[in-house]
């Protein structure tokens, strides 16, 4: 393939498997012969990738691309304006989908700038738009492509801001220098950490270009769904937050997400919210205040109604809006999750983190007011104050139950018929309405699991 025989060039194809290398080197003559693309003799020019990928990226994405194309240096270095070589074109791939943070950081460098000229820093406020438009091209791709998993976009909430907020949270792990630049070594050691800036550029490379590699499936970064009421419903999540959230669940729940409640479908009712919490193993929880803030919680077991706190070190509580974070267990104490219900002595709601009447996350069985305390951060989780003001008024709330239902327990069914201490917490509630006393509820031999 002519200067493709150089040494800098095959030892970026070695990295690929021997089936793979010659689609690798293939792209070059794939771009050069695009319809629209104007012959530029053994150079590429961002035509070629106009014509090419213009359906999958927007043009200031494609312009960045193509500057970072031409910034690979194999040998004698090219201008910009003289286009892509065949050469230039293999190293940028192999570093793209086989390189190393080191590799792939200059990289990154050049396409976070829009100038004429490239220069060896750029602001963190310049990397945060390459990321707006990296991460608006992928879901453009996960849209086209179709492997939204069931999700429906134009249900779901606004992606431009999502966009932002990922870009945003994506950004804040960098660390710049003391005039605040980032060079490539800042890059480097942020691409190291991040995994998502290298895992949105091979999509964005490998689907835009067509490139499929036997050697690697295409990633999946969005859950399963499956069971939702899409024609009544208006999510409140969207695809960047999906893409944000969905890595921090343990790897063992790669469950279809489903949703078990939503204030939109099923009213105001805390009954009929524990009722959709109940019997589904873990859950994510979702909620928007009426100051616009969107926040919520994790719970990795199931949910109990039981007046002692329980949970694992799993659980983390989370923003949405106006920040995206997440806020793992600090190991301070073990005050993960809590749900009580139709007690005298002991607070009635849904608590995460903190200590009875001051929780990091709290719903009242009041239903529609809550609060989250953190003077300064959550003991059990070390969050800030998630809602507006600490003590909230809710606008909605989802209920996602996230991973593998659990197996029912021996002794929830017997004689095919079971006990009303057992059933729906909503059932309970419309007999006492009735009038049918539950005469036994308070009679009832404690469960093994409520011990302390």
């Amino acid at each position: 393939m002519g200067n493709t025989e150089s040494v800098a060039v095959q030892e970026r194809l070695a990295r690929f498997r021997p089936e793979d290398r010659p689609l690798v080197e293939g792209v070059f003559d794939r771009l050069h012969a695009a319809p629209g693309g104007l012959s530029a003799g053994k150079r590429l020019t961002l035509r070629h990738l106009q014509s090419s990928m213009g359906s999958l990226a927007a043009d200031p994405l494609l312009r960045r691309l193509y500057r970072g194309m031409c910034s690979t240096d194999p040998g004698p270095a090219a201008p910009a304006a003289s286009g892509i070589t065949r050469e230039q074109l293999v190293v940028f791939l192999a570093d793209t989908l086989r390189g190393t943070a080191g590799e792939r950081a200059p990289l990154i460098l050049a396409m976070s700038q829009t100038g004429t000229e490239l220069a060896k820093v750029v602001s963190r406020e310049q990397v945060e738009e390459f990321l707006q438009d990296l991460i608006s091209a992928v879901i453009q791709i996960l849209v086209h492509r179709g492997r939204v998993q069931d999700w429906k976009p134009d249900r779901m909430g606004v992606s431009s801001q999502g966009v932002k907020l990922l870009a945003e949270q994506m950004c804040s792990e960098i660390k710049p220098s003391d005039q605040g630049d980032c060079d490539a070594s800042c890059l480097e050691d942020w691409i190291f950490r991040v995994a998502q800036v290298s895992l949105y550029l091979e999509i964005l490379v490998v689907e835009g270009l067509n490139l499929t590699l036997g050697s690697r499936p295409a990633p999946t970064l969005l859950p399963p769904c499956k069971e939702t009421p899409w024609n009544e419903l208006t999510c409140l999540l969207d695809l960047p937050t999906l893409m944000f959230l969905a890595p921090q669940l343990p790897d063992s729940y790669s469950a279809p997400w489903r949703l078990v409640f939503s204030t939109r479908l099923h009213g105001e009712s805390f009954t009929r919210m524990v009722a959709g919490l109940m019997k589904r193993g873990p859950t994510l929880l979702l909620i928007k205040d009426t100051k616009g803030h969107i926040f919520g919680g994790f719970a990795s077991p199931g949910w109990e109604v039981r007046p002692q706190f329980h949970g694992d070190s799993r659980c983390f509580l989370f923003t949405v809006f106006p920040r995206l974070r997440v806020y793992t267990a600090t190991g301070y104490n073990q005050h993960f999750m809590y749900l009580n219900q139709n007690q005298q002595t002991m607070p009635n709601g849904l608590g995460m983190g903190g200590q009875h009447c001051y929780f990091g996350l709290w719903l009242d069985s009041e239903f529609g007011c809550g609060h989250s305390c953190a003077r300064p951060k959550c003991t059990t989780y070390g969050s800030p104050q998630l809602s507006g003001d600490e003590h909230f008024t809710m606008d909605s709330m989802e209920v996602w139950a996230v991973g593998k239902p659990p197996e029912p327990e021996e002794g929830d069914e017997r004689d095919g018929k079971r006990s009303i201490l057992n059933a729906d917490p909503e059932v309970q509630a419309i007999m006492e309405m009735t009038g049918k006393t539950l005469h036994s509820q308070g009679l009832r031999e404690p469960e093994e699991h409520q011990e302390q």
